[in-house]
């Protein structure tokens, strides 16, 4: 479909319904987003181009936190903040690719080796689920792509698993004939982070976004991830989903993120084996005096949350299936003190006067005063805490955290139902 009849469509009320659900009772005011993201494409390449619209949206980490890069098991959600991109093929050899606020990214296609001046750049992500996508034997070829997202840099429901899967779904599209399914996608998500951008990132994020809804993963064999999506109406639960902003930069922290696998992968090295997943519980427990005086007492640590946060996914997963908020609720509130107490991800080394995720946690503390539930999102030292709110406390709960760390703190977010897609 070309711009112009794209403008058209959107404009007509079955558009907004179309989208519904990807959005809820947030459709309206996503409406006008495909309409300025068209407007950005227009402005900024061809407005004769065949176009295609997709969506791939942020993720929130519910339970498992640090486990999946120890091929343990998560509890993840989709959540309706995403990217969107209108992308048409080109018919060069080029990626081009303008989010909004950002100069343009463009890559060749005619080099998609790793390059290490490119690390930690939206140029590696391209042309690492590009190369990927070729060793697949997909053709890919040039395209022009406009992206804007409302899943912030920094904001813990990791934007750049989203970028990933964004990337992927419209190379699948437009150059594979949709063969890759949604697993495979986060799979090449992960390979483009690890391998082009250099962060020794798990499967978790880019499954979550992929995949989307509420599910549980396993990642025991990470090449064949079980996942499995619950059968559960989490709008029934009594609770809304906040993620809530404690202001600190993900900057200069890759250290701090790759310290906690390097450490429990020594621990699993000392028995022989990879990662954590591979060695059983008692035999951990049993070497603990020697693997103190071998990797020191924070290795140990970690790899004791490990156990207990793996331990803890299928009992969230049994409380939610079966409408045990309460249980859930306590689970939550478990792995919020196992990653503050022994995965110690709250907190960067060294740091005194800034412990802006401390804060944000021990507001939750005291404004939810023992109900609801709080914890860290995801990788911790900086970007986001969650918080299982009651609704009857929302409103109060809302206003407080965004008087008391700056206004846009605190988000309400809707579990979404559906994963990276086409959309219209």
């Amino acid at each position: 479909m070309n711009l112009k009849d794209w403008k058209v469509r959107i404009a007509a009320p079955d558009f907004t319904e179309a989208i519904r659900p990807l959005y809820g009772d947030k459709a309206e005011a996503n409406t006008g987003r495909y309409a300025d993201l068209l407007e950005l494409y227009e402005k900024t390449f061809s407005d004769d181009a065949d176009i295609t619209l997709f969506s791939a949206p942020g993720r929130t980490e519910i339970g498992g936190n640090h486990t999946d890069h120890e091929h343990g098991r998560v509890l993840a959600a989709s959540v309706d903040l995403d990217t969107i991109a209108a992308a048409s093929p080109a018919d060069d050899n080029r990626i081009c690719i303008l989010s909004e606020g950002y100069p343009m990214c463009e890559i060749s296609l005619d080099d998609m080796e790793v390059r290490e001046s490119e690390y930690n750049t939206t140029a590696s992500l391209i042309r690492g689920v590009a190369a990927r996508f070729a060793s697949l034997g997909c053709k890919v070829g040039g395209f022009r792509a406009a992206v804007t997202s409302s899943v912030l840099p920094g904001s813990g429901l990791s934007s750049s698993a989203a970028f990933e899967v964004l990337i992927g779904n419209i190379i699948n599209h437009l150059f594979f004939e949709d063969r890759v399914d949604a697993v495979q996608i986060a799979q090449i998500g992960q390979y483009a982070e690890n391998v082009y951008f250099g962060k020794p990132s798990g499967l978790m994020d880019q499954t979550a976004s992929s995949v989307g809804n509420l599910i549980t993963i396993d990642f025991a064999d990470p090449s064949a991830p079980v996942v499995r999506k619950l059968d559960v109406d989490f709008e029934k639960s009594g609770l809304k989903l906040c993620i809530i902003n404690c202001w600190a930069s993900h900057a200069d922290l890759t250290d701090e993120y790759a310290a906690v696998p390097i450490e429990e992968q020594k621990v699993a090295g000392y028995f022989g084996k990879k990662v954590l997943r591979e060695v059983a519980k008692e035999e951990f427990m049993d070497a603990i005096p020697q693997l103190r005086s071998e990797f020191g007492d924070r290795a140990v640590l970690r790899s004791i949350h490990f156990y207990q946060d793996n331990e803890r996914v299928p009992q969230q997963v049994e409380a939610l299936e079966s409408g045990d908020i309460d249980t859930f609720l306590k689970l939550v509130k478990e792995s919020g003190r196992s990653s503050w107490m022994y995965l110690q991800n709250i907190v960067p080394l060294g740091a005194n006067e800034h412990q802006e995720m401390a804060v944000a946690l021990a507001l939750c503390d005291e404004l939810l005063d023992g109900a609801g539930a709080f914890r860290v999102h995801g990788g911790g030292f900086a970007g986001t805490c969650q918080a299982f709110v009651p609704e009857e406390m929302i409103s109060e709960f809302t206003e407080k955290m965004n008087r008391l760390l700056g206004e846009g703190s605190c988000h309400v977010l809707n579990i979404r139902p559906v994963g990276g897609t086409v959309v219209g």
